[in-house]
Order: C-alpha cells, then sequence, then structure tokens
C-alpha cells in the first residue's frame, strides 16, 4: 500500500479521468520495457534492484570514517547535480539541524560575491568536499572546483586534500574522471543510464546525505518500496499516474502553470528540485506546464491575492506532511494583550493544518482554482525515497502523454553555445 495519498477531488476533473487508462496501461508498458523515446535513460525505473551494495557500502563507510571529524561539507554541483542532495538534507534534517556538519552549496552559480563569501565563510572551518559532474566541464561546477581544490590544498597542504576530496563523476571517462585518478580521489559513479534530475538516489545525492548524516539505507528501501507499490498499470491504484493524468487534464483545459505549494519552510528545496524535474522533462516541443512554488502561508501574503483573484492560468499542488518533525503548544498568556488565548493549548502543527483547510476552501470554491493534493507521512529518509519514485514515475508518464521525450534537454544547450562564444571559448568562434 501507497504511503502518500493523492486527492483529486479539489480539482473538479475526478470523473475524467478513468477515461486515460488504455493509455496509461500503454504507456506503463513502455516505461517498464524501456521502449519509448529516451529510454537509454529510463535506468532509475530498476534502480533500487541495480544499485551496486558495494558502493553503497563504500559510502556509508566514508561517512563513518569522517563522522565527528568535520564541520562543513561543501557540495559542489549544479542542476541536478545538486538539486536533489539538498532537497533532501534541507526535507530530513530540516533547515536548522541541532547535530551534523553545515552543509554549504556551490557550483550553481557564476555569482562572484556569493563564492567570495563561500571561500571566505570556509576559513578556520574543517572541510570535506564534493565534487559532482558527469563530465568535469560543467561550467559552473569547474570554476568553483577550481577555486575550492586550490582552498583545500592550500589549507590542508596536497596530500590531506586528496583524502578530503571525493568526485561523483563518470564511470570511465571525462575530465573529472581523470583527475580523480591521477590525485586519488574517492570516486563514485554516476550511472550512464539516468540523467541528472532522475539521479538523486545514485551516488549523486546518496553521498552528501551520507556524509550528513543521514541514513542512506533509509532513503533506498523507500525508492525500493514505491517501486513495488507502484508496479501497476491500474490507475486506480497507482495514485502517482493519476497526478499525471490530472496534468494532462488541466493542460488542456488551459492551465498553463502548476503551483508547487508546501506550508513548512524545509520543504523549499523539494520544491525547487520538482521544478527541474517538470520544467526540464515536459517543457519542450512547444509543450508543458510552466513550474512554480509558493510556500505558504508565508506567500499567501504576496502571491495569495493574484491566486484568488487573478488571471486563471494556474492550478495548485499542494504537498502535505501528516505528521511534523517537531511541534509546539501555543502558550496561554495572562493578560492576552495580543487577543491570542483562543489558541492557548493548541498545538501550532494544529493551526498550520487549519491554514491549509481555509486556504483550500477559499481557493477552490472562491477562486476557482483547481487543487490537487498529495498527503506524505513525515520527514524522514524513507519518505523521501518514496516521494522521489513517485514523482519520477508522474514526470514519465506526463510526458508520454504529451508524445514527447522526458529525458532529454535540448535547450538548454543553446545559452551555453551563446554564453561560450562572448567568453572566448575555443571552438565556438562565429
Amino acid at each position: 500500500m501507497t504511503i502518500m495519498k493523492f486527492d483529486a477531488t479539489h480539482a473538479g476533473i475526478q470523473e475524467q479521468i478513468p477515461a486515460y487508462q488504455a493509455e496509461v496501461s500503454r504507456i506503463h508498458r513502455m516505461i517498464h520495457e524501456k521502449t519509448g523515446a529516451g529510454s537509454d535513460f529510463l535506468g532509475w525505473v530498476d534502480w533500487a534492484e541495480r544499485l551496486d551494495r558495494d558502493e553503497l557500502q563504500r559510502m556509508q563507510q566514508l561517512a563513518q570514517q569522517w563522522k565527528g571529524k568535520f564541520d562543513t561539507l561543501v557540495v559542489c554541483g549544479i542542476g541536478g547535480s545538486y538539486l536533489g542532495a539538498r532537497a533532501a538534507i534541507e526535507m530530513i534534517r530540516g533547515l536548522y539541524p541541532e547535530t551534523g556538519p553545515e552543509v554549504i552549496f556551490a557550483g550553481n552559480t557564476f555569482s562572484s560575491t556569493y563564492m567570495s563569501q563561500v571561500l571566505k565563510h570556509l576559513q578556520g572551518r574543517n572541510v570535506l568536499l564534493n565534487v559532482i559532474s558527469k563530465s568535469g566541464t560543467t561550467t559552473e561546477t569547474a570554476l568553483a572546483f577550481r577555486m575550492l581544490r586550490r582552498f583545500m590544498e592550500e589549507t590542508y597542504g596536497p596530500e590531506e586534500a586528496r583524502k578530503r576530496i571525493f568526485a561523483t563523476t563518470d564511470k570511465a571517462r571525462g575530465t573529472l574522471k581523470e583527475l580523480a585518478d591521477r590525485e586519488g580521489y574517492a570516486s563514485f559513479v554516476i550511472p550512464d543510464d539516468i540523467g541528472g534530475r532522475y539521479s538523486v538516489m545514485t551516488p549523486v545525492g546518496l553521498l552528501p546525505m551520507a556524509l550528513a548524516g543521514i541514513d542512506i539505507q533509509a532513503a533506498v528501501q523507500g525508492y525500493r518500496d514505491v517501486s513495488e507499490d507502484l508496479n501497476t498499470d491500474d490507475l486506480a491504484a497507482n495514485p502517482a499516474y493519476q497526478y499525471a493524468v490530472c496534468r494532462r487534464i488541466l493542460d488542456q483545459k488551459g492551465y498553463t502553470a502548476e503551483m508547487f505549494v508546501t506550508y513548512e519552510p524545509q520543504l523549499g528545496m523539494l520544491a525547487e528540485w520538482w521544478k527541474q524535474l517538470v520544467g526540464e522533462s515536459e517543457g519542450k516541443d512547444g509543450k508543458g506546464i510552466l513550474p512554480d512554488s509558493a510556500t505558504f502561508s508565508t506567500d499567501l501574503h504576496s502571491l495569495g491575492q493574484f491566486i484568488q483573484q487573478g488571471r486563471k492560468v494556474l492550478f495548485e499542488t499542494v504537498l502535505q506532511v501528516q505528521e511534523p518533525g517537531e511541534n509546539l503548544i501555543i502558550p496561554s498568556d495572562a493578560d492576552n494583550g495580543d487577543n491570542l488565548n483562543y489558541l492557548a493549548g493548541r498545538d501550532l502543527h494544529w493551526v498550520n493544518q487549519k491554514a491549509f483547510e481555509g486556504t483550500l476552501a477559499a481557493h477552490e470554491q472562491d477562486g476557482g482554482v483547481p487543487n490537487l493534493v498529495i498527503e506524505i507521512p513525515d520527514f524522514s529518509a524513507h519518505t523521501f525515497g518514496y516521494l522521489c519514485g513517485w514523482f519520477f514515475l508522474a514526470a514519465a508518464m506526463t510526458c508520454y502523454l504529451l508524445g514527447i521525450n522526458p529525458f532529454n534537454q535540448p535547450g538548454v544547450e543553446i545559452y551555453k553555445k551563446n554564453m561560450f562564444h562572448l567568453l572566448g571559448k575555443p571552438g565556438y568562434e562565429k
């Protein structure tokens, strides 16, 4: 039984879902038989069974070896090479964890101010560095790694730096692989058949998670569980496919933007990971739904007016958490100067839940905004692994329903060619 619940009753389209059963069955077979467009990158479908147990153990051993011996982890990567790891670490540990290292993300921007401040912040700290790049030539990551590598070598000396730098890259070729072999960095493999935005349950995400103190065995088990639970083409029994079908129906009705909503700040980066997953997968051939995100109730004070009464171009997908990681009881106040004693004795999560219920009614009933609701049980590593597999299936189904390849991204190469020409990179002269 799936641990994630899906509710389409607030979107006004529930009766249209069963009509897609035949198409869903066809695509389900295509996904699992790896016969669709981009099938070379469907390795994530059976990854829970193919995952190299020795490499998983090496990641756990490395994390155990360094446990308590460092205070800062720098993860150097961009796109799928950092978003999944950051989403996992912030979801599972929270934004202000009491234990474990501080985790800093670099290599995802050209901002000189950001990179300078990172390097200053690392002064005097006990640092490990995980660089993540399949080729080693992604410009943002390669530039940051050049600076971070020099910092590590100047701070610890070349020999000690080699022990503190870990490379996640191609198994056999590429600039980073060659450097890792030459320098003797511990290295971990990015599988050939799994693209970046589907890679969080490979060493791309698992190694930073392990170094951050997260139980990666539990995350892998969650991923394995969803692979078993949702290995069915029965639309009534597969909520990930229901979600994909709902997105298709709403797209056809003219809802061209999707607001991914959470009520928990520690899920903010999960939303960013989701935006890359769906945006880069389906945004091609003049098709796709624009992915956006918001954290309520915070953003109700900035976006709420537009959602409620603005142009009807968007629908909301709300990710709810059944059990909070932590909770607080609202105290009573003798003076009641803030007039909040009517909430005394209630817990804060209950208030958050009522904010969700009130907003849902306002947006659906008064605002006429379709709402899809997804519920996860908690912030655990197991739930994160499960959630990843759930959204992977939904993304693939959505794209195949649109008739597009979910796994390529030809559009992102255009800006790179222009940028390389302007930078004077050899071979990009016009």
